[in-house]
């Protein structure tokens, strides 16, 4: 009877098989280098911004197309921005798990993950939806990735004011895709996420001060204090308000995304009112998670406004 004989087993040696991360955990890891909650929060503006642009509904390759593009743009540039960041976010309890400060992606990797996925989205762009479009999203993309990220951050507490910019026009890139133009209403979208930003902001600021300060960054609660912050937030609240009634000052809404703002709003100096005068243990971290809540809202009051009326 012929005798059977078992292949050999081959024996990976430990320090090898902890190297090579499983393909869905390195898949993973490029997500989060995209800051996914972040761009999937910039694409649903720029969506808006579509379906707003129009009385109907956006054509199909316009919507389709401009999502990714501007969504694959979006996240080049949150890679570019932990590229950059990569050392001040080693020494911060909120970024320290991020892939390239834990070593489960290379700078190499990144760079080249970065820039392929920002080449896509511009070609997607500029060959699939129009000029415009590309152009706006890359000033974009450099605007935050670079001016942002490399200068203003470091130098000025002023900078998430002026680096407001590049997040405000998301709303302005969806209007573009869709019609080809820069429309005085898409300016008014871009002005809401513009006022909004620094109290959003901030209010993290706030909380993270000592980790800013740590690190070197100064933030507007570092170098100017909390209480001068708060004062700040309250302020720019207030502005917030107002700012969001342009729509249905200039017509461009109803009565429905009135209501909707003023009640968002409301909730919104609420928080801002307990910050400034009545402080306390948390205050910081659920007026920053509402904020988001708040522009989500806002913009999804604006959509369901358009059709119902």
């Amino acid at each position: 009877m012929p005798r059977t004989t078992t292949p050999p087993l081959k024996i990976v040696p430990v320090a090898e098989a902890a190297d090579a991360p499983p393909p869905v955990s390195r898949l993973h890891e490029y997500y989060e280098l995209c800051k996914p909650r972040v761009v999937m929060l910039i694409v649903f503006t720029a969506i808006v911004g579509m379906f707003m642009a129009v009385p109907g509904l956006p054509p199909l390759a316009a919507l389709l197309w401009g999502t990714i593009g501007i969504s694959l743009q979006a996240a080049s540039a949150a890679a570019v921005n932990q590229i950059i960041d990569r050392e001040i976010d080693a020494r911060m309890k909120r970024t320290c798990g991020r892939p390239l400060v834990t070593g489960s992606l290379t700078l190499t990797h990144s760079i080249a993950f970065a820039t392929l996925i920002g080449l896509a989205g511009f070609a997607i762009l500029w060959f699939l939806v129009n000029p415009l479009t590309a152009v706006l999203t890359q000033l974009t993309l450099v605007g935050y990735a670079g001016v942002y990220t490399l200068f203003l951050k470091r130098a000025t507490p002023q900078n998430i004011v002026i680096g407001g910019a590049s997040g405000a026009a998301p709303p302005v890139l969806g209007w573009a895709a869709v019609t080809g133009t820069i429309d005085p209403h898409a300016l008014i979208l871009f002005l809401i996420i513009f006022i909004w930003t620094p109290p959003h902001f901030w209010a993290l600021a706030i909380e993270r001060r000592e980790e800013y300060a740590k690190v070197g960054v100064p933030m507007l609660p570092v170098t100017h204090g909390v209480d001068y912050t708060a004062t700040q937030v309250l302020l720019y609240t207030f502005l917030l308000i107002a700012v969001t009634i342009l729509p249905f000052a200039v017509g461009m809404s109803g009565w429905l995304y009135l209501v909707a703002a003023l009640l968002l709003g409301g909730r919104f100096l609420q928080l801002a009112l307990q910050m400034k005068f009545a402080p306390r243990k948390g205050l910081n971290m659920k007026t920053f998670g509402y904020s988001i809540v708040y522009l989500m809202a806002i913009f999804a009051a604006l959509l369901v406004d358009h059709y119902l009326r």
